[in-house]
């Protein structure tokens, strides 16, 4: 993951269009020493003994700052009677399919914004707007996961005291973004049946961390010889504490009821009740 391996440490972050900050390693530095010098001075009997070795203990989470960003973002959310969703999947699964015909099933009931995470590209940003959705491009550059401070950032762009649900749609990813909490109320894992049935054992980290998980394109599952036992066992075996819906964003089935449970967290939200990651 990206605590450990350290990809996307370097690259530019957009909002909606717009360049943002270089983000840069703490191991690159920049001086005008000539690098064939040591920056240790030699010993002065003209050998050298070497550096002893030593340890350096850091008692700091990696990801402590994200984290209290994401706390902060989950208060002022709390604060704004939000209920917020963070989507995550692989690539192709359906996030903004779904995340579109959320909106359009939620018409009348609940008013929805979104936040979308790419490494380039505003293309579904611009499919959601044209549906009349408000919505915030985040570009990451070479960054494989949204944190929780690019949200911030973001969710300034968008009209928060006129909404009532938050989609946050992460980058296509099933590893990085599992470390990184954001301050959602709720992460919603899809799986499409064309994916495979064993993908939740693939990569348990991400469908472990979710709260809900959605097993899209149902009406494909024949044309992929999809088993759907199979698949649900996977899921239960993996993300035990999570709620499942099937359903097919494409052509509506299911989506009743996916509607009608944000209906319900978003009534339990106003009415002050914890739920989902920040309880």
């Amino acid at each position: 993951m990206c605590k450990e391996c350290g990809c996307g440490i370097v690259g530019e972050v957009g909002i909606n269009g717009q360049p943002g900050g270089q983000v840069s390693s703490p191991l690159v530095h920049d001086h005008d020493h000539d690098h064939d010098q040591l920056h240790d001075p030699p010993h002065p009997h003209g050998h050298d003994h070497g550096t002893p070795p030593h340890t350096l203990a850091l008692h700091q989470a990696i990801l402590e700052k994200n984290d209290r960003v994401a706390e902060r973002n989950r208060g002022f959310f709390k604060a704004k009677k939000l209920l917020v969703l963070n989507v995550v999947s692989s690539p192709g699964s359906g996030k903004t399919t779904l995340v579109q015909k959320t909106a359009e099933a939620l018409t009348g009931r609940l008013r929805v914004g979104v936040i979308v995470g790419d490494l380039a590209t505003d293309n579904d940003a611009v499919r959601l707007r044209s549906a009349g959705v408000p919505v915030v491009q985040i570009t990451t550059g070479t960054v494989c996961h949204l944190e929780a401070e690019m949200v911030a950032k973001a969710m300034s762009q968008l009209p928060l005291d006129a909404l009532d649900v938050l989609v946050i749609e992460n980058v296509g990813n099933l590893v990085c973004p599992a470390t990184y909490d954001l301050g959602e109320d709720l992460r919603v894992v899809l799986l499409s049946v064309t994916e495979g049935e064993d993908k939740p054992l693939k990569y348990p980290p991400m469908f472990h961390s979710a709260n809900v998980a959605i097993l899209n394109k149902i009406d494909l599952a024949a044309a992929c010889d999809f088993e759907r036992e199979q698949a649900l066992a996977n899921l239960h075996r993996v993300s035990h504490h999570a709620e499942v819906f099937e359903l097919s964003a494409r052509t509506g089935q299911g989506m009743d009821a996916w509607g009608d449970f944000l209906v319900q967290r978003h009534a339990a939200l106003r009415q002050g009740s914890q739920i989902g990651r920040g309880s």
